[in-house]
Parts: C-alpha cells; sequence; structure tokens
C-alpha cells in the first residue's frame, strides 16, 4: 500500500512538472542552458562545489545549470555517487550528526510540511544520509551558499524541474 501511494504521488508529481509546474512561480528559478563539457555523457548530474551549482547534461556539450547550496566546511564531500530513490514531499527526520549540532530539533517532520527542510522533493543518492532536495521557505537564502550537512539543496521549482528529468540510477559526480 505505502509503495502505490509513494507511485501515485510521483506520477502526480511528474504530470504536475510536465505542465511547466505552474503550482510554483517560474521567475524564481534561475537555471539556464549552458555550454559544458562534452567528455561528461548525458543523462549525468554534475555539482561544482566551488561554483555552487549542480549541472544536469542534457545532450553533449549542453547541461541546465542550477544555482546550489553544498556542504558546509567539514562535511564536504566528492566522487561519484548514483541516484537511488525519487520521493515527493519527504518526511525528514534529522541525521545524529544534525541532531548532535541541534538537540531542538523534532525527531520527525512531515513531508509538504512549511518546517520540513527537505522541501518538494528529494532525490537521495547512494552514499547514507544524503540527497538532492528542495528547501523550506525559511532556508530559500541559503540556496547559493556552504550551508548543508552533506546535501545539496535547491530551490523548490529548480528541484521539481530536476526531478521530472532524471531516474533512479542516474550518475552524479561531486567536484571540489
Amino acid at each position: 500500500m505505502r509503495s502505490s501511494s509513494y507511485r501515485l504521488k510521483g506520477l502526480l508529481f511528474a504530470a504536475v512538472a510536465a505542465l511547466g509546474f505552474a503550482v510554483l512561480p517560474q521567475a524564481a528559478s534561475a537555471r539556464d542552458t549552458v555550454a559544458f563539457s562534452p567528455n561528461v555523457e548525458p543523462g549525468t548530474i554534475v555539482i561544482s562545489a566551488s561554483q555552487r551549482r549542480l549541472f544536469y547534461v542534457v545532450s553533449p556539450g549542453v547541461a541546465i545549470r542550477y544555482p546550489v547550496a553544498v556542504p558546509k566546511r567539514g562535511k564536504e564531500w566528492s566522487g561519484y555517487a548514483a541516484v537511488d530513490g525519487k520521493y515527493f514531499q519527504p518526511d525528514w527526520s534529522p541525521p545524529a550528526v544534525v541532531r548532535a549540532d541541534h538537540p531542538e530539533l523534532p525527531h520527525f517532520i512531515r513531508g509538504g510540511s512549511a518546517r520540513n527542510p527537505m522541501g518538494l522533493a528529494a532525490l537521495t543518492l547512494d552514499r547514507g544520509e544524503v540527497a538532492i532536495h528542495g528547501t523550506s521557505a525559511r532556508m530559500r537564502a541559503s540556496v547559493g551558499t556552504a550551508a548543508s550537512y552533506g546535501c545539496i539543496r535547491m530551490l523548490n521549482e529548480d528541484v521539481a524541474d530536476l526531478y521530472s528529468r532524471v531516474d533512479v540510477g542516474t550518475p552524479v559526480m561531486m567536484e571540489p
């Protein structure tokens, strides 16, 4: 039952995204199409921590560029990963490392809550508790900074666009 509920939410999400995601303000998005290394295979996500940008390669030499928040000092990572899950309005439980720094946080925040830092959608990675995800309204200003505990934080309208383009198994490269 739970699996079919996630599948139904995912299908609904994809349908809304395909319609231009009219429920979110498109003007706030800073994504654009840019020239990119022709050596990177189309369908690959490349995150540049130094540029604070995520690139989704759509064809040889062309990528969609999105602004992101990257891991803060001491939480950085680099290398390869893959998308291992796609979740629409994901629930969130703070990982132990976050709870250690912020014991005041609740143990669980339901998906769709304005307090949920995962935002509208999440693409989990096969690196433990790391995801590419949206953001809550209060954390929106962190996009473009080094602010996370390892995750890649996007504007909700941008994570909606990326979510509609990628599948489980999509390769991810994180560069310093």
